[in-house]
């Protein structure tokens, strides 16, 4: 019997696109707002898509990859 590793979809994304990348990214861009400009509703401003962006691909996106069967059919092609 084959052990079948479990499915990272982070595997199939550039260093760009993983989530430490995703993090800091989000992290620099807030604190950047607020070092440079020291508005809060501004940094709140930029806060909201950033975060909902980063929520969405550190959390929502593996989820989805896995749950939708795509990996698989990569991991058997390889």
């Amino acid at each position: 019997m084959s052990e079948q590793k479990p499915l990272n979809p982070w595997n199939y994304k550039p260093w760009w696109c993983q989530p430490w990348s995703i993090i800091l990214t989000s992290v620099i861009l807030i604190s950047g707002s607020w070092l440079l400009f020291k508005i809060v509703w501004l940094t709140i401003l930029v806060s909201i898509p950033v975060l909902v962006w980063m929520g969405f691909f550190v959390f929502v996106w593996p989820q989805l990859m896995i749950r939708s069967g795509i990996l698989e059919s990569y991991q058997r092609e390889s």
